[in-house]
Order: C-alpha cells, then structure tokens, then sequence
C-alpha cells in the first residue's frame, strides 16, 4: 500500500503538469493545417499555380478536409506583407522578393521550389540607336518595379559594362511603372528602352517594333529563376503531409508544361483572364512560352549571385539566413 503524504502529492502534481505540458506541445505541432493559402500572380511565369488552380488540382490530391484558398497579387510586396503576416502559406513569387522576404523575415520565409526561369528582355525602341548596353549612357530605361528581378539585373547589366543609373550618379535613368504603362511610354516616344518579363516582351516587339538588345540568355549568364515558390517556415514545420502533396502537384504541373505548352497555354490564358479581365493574344503568349522554362529547381549560385546584388545595392541589409533554399 502506497501512503500519499504531501511529497508524494506535490510529486504527482507535477508530473502531470509536465505531463500535459508535453502532451500540449505535441499536439499543437502535430496539428494539421484545414486551410492552405496560396498566392500566386496572373502571369505566364506562374503558369504552375494558373493551371493548378483553374483544374483543382491541389483540392483534389489534399481531399475534402483541407480546403485551398487562392489569391491573386500584382506586386511581390504585397504577396511578402501577406507572407509576413500569416495570410498567405505557400506562394508564387519572383526570386529578389523572396530574398528580401528571407531577410526581413529573420529566415521564416524559405524557397521551397523553382517555377519558372528566362522569360525577361532588354528591348529598344525603335529609332532609338540602342544597339548595345553601352549605347543606353544619357537613355532612359523602363522597369516594372524598383527592387523587383528585371530591375535588380538591369543593375547588374549597367555595372558589368561601367554604366549606372542617375540615383547612383551615373546617367542611365531608371522610369518604374507597371507593365501596362511601359507600353503606353514606348508607343508615346517617351522612354528609349525596357527591361521586361515575358508576355510583356512580346507585347513590345509586336506593338511597337522594339529591338531585342539582349534576349532572356543574354540579360544573364546561364539559368535564371524569374519565379520561385516560397513557404513560411513555420507552416513547412507544422505541414509536412501538406507540403509533400503541393510538390508532388507543383512537379506534375510542371512536367505538363514542358510536355503539352499548347494544350496548358489555352487554360493558362482562361485563368489570366479571369483574374484581370483581358486575355493574351495568342501569338503573344505562344512567342513568350517559347523564351520561358518551367522547371522545379532553382540555381543556388544565381540566387547567391541575386543576393550579393541586393546587398550591393542596399535593397536588403544582408544576404538571406542559412536555409534559405529548401529546394530537393
């Protein structure tokens, strides 16, 4: 017979507090997300996340107790507020956004897989006796967004050939605006150059004769990532079933891209415009998948190379923290 005396009291009380306390843990981390939220833009470089979504691909291999909430972005900050924030799990997204998103976010926000690479050129306007990077000295250059991936290597471009923009006290001026508008600019003679993502580079070529000055393997050396695939960490973590059945789909989509383009380019072109209203021509978006690769891994060296240049040029304060590319 066991006598309960008060240590024996105060011993068992505090067995079954840590008891419960680890019980707590595990079952808070065991836990499995009910909701996946993934962002995504309405572009061809995000061609997985379109075609995924307008087939329901991702809801029918999670089953009917996870629901899929997607949303549509414009710019990477607002996809990386919504990261920071915990209302966006697993996004698409381009590779300088998702650097900064790692270093602002002390390391919660990893890349889990590459999506798309190329797909960006430096165009010229015609007449504008651009025929070259160095020919761009005294020109003015459009970009998309200031800290965005075109405009990161644009700077990389006028650093390689002794050039800079104004703000760094060179003569090349930098004109930011959405890609709608770059348009606008070169049709109205009032920029002499554009370093722009695909479908937008076709979009230029046909609508106002541009010049290619580098196309998407000249812009850069080799491979490049204009769209990766980023997680909060914590959501990775917690979700491992999850994330092993968004990568097995991302994969397959991925496959289905590079194997029948023509077939996924009609429902990629269904859901673009569906999210903004107007479709893409068809001989735009059949000129811009042939200068894209959609691929499921990202080169650890470029994105060093993506980070030494955001460093460089001040738009994070160091490079990303170790883990960073979760990439299998």
């Amino acid at each position: 017979m066991v006598f309960w005396n008060k240590r024996n009291w105060r011993a068992a009380v505090l067995l079954g507090l840590l008891g419960l306390f680890l019980c707590g843990g595990c079952g808070k981390k065991q836990e499995q997300a009910s909701t996946v939220n993934m962002a995504y833009f309405p572009n061809i470089t995000h061609s997985q996340a379109l075609l995924m979504k307008n087939q329901g691909l991702l809801e029918k291999e999670l089953g009917e107790d996870i629901n899929v909430n997607w949303v549509s972005f414009n710019a990477g900050p607002d996809e990386v507020t919504a990261l920071f924030s915990g209302d966006i799990d697993i996004g698409y997204i381009g590779p300088i956004p998702a650097i900064s998103a790692n270093v602002k976010s002390k390391g919660d926000v990893v890349v889990l897989s590459g999506a798309s690479d190329g797909g960006m050129m430096l165009l010229a306007a015609p007449g504008s006796g651009i025929k070259t990077v160095s020919d761009l000295a005294g020109k003015n250059v459009a970009v998309p967004q200031i800290g965005n991936t075109q405009h990161l290597i644009f700077l990389n471009m006028l650093a390689e050939n002794n050039l800079a923009a104004t703000d760094d006290g060179g003569d090349v001026t930098i004109t930011a605006t959405k890609n709608a508008y770059i348009l606008q600019l070169m049709q109205n003679g009032e920029i002499d150059a554009a370093c722009v993502p695909e479908p937008w580079a076709q979009t230029l070529i046909k609508e106002c004769d541009a010049e290619v000055v580098c196309d998407e393997n000249e812009v850069w050396d080799g491979s490049y990532p204009v769209a990766v695939v980023v997680i909060r960490k914590e959501f990775m973590e917690n979700n491992p079933e999850i994330v092993e059945k968004f990568l097995k789909v991302h994969g397959e989509v991925t496959d289905t891209l590079n194997g029948n383009a023509e077939e996924s380019m009609a429902i990629i072109n269904e859901e673009i415009e569906l999210a903004t209203g107007k479709s893409i021509e068809e001989d735009i978006l059949k000129g811009s998948f042939e200068h894209i690769t959609f691929n499921t891994k990202v080169s650890a060296e470029t994105m060093d190379a993506f980070s030494e240049i955001c460093v460089r040029e001040e738009f994070v304060s160091q490079s990303p923290y170790e883990g960073f590319l979760q990439v299998k």
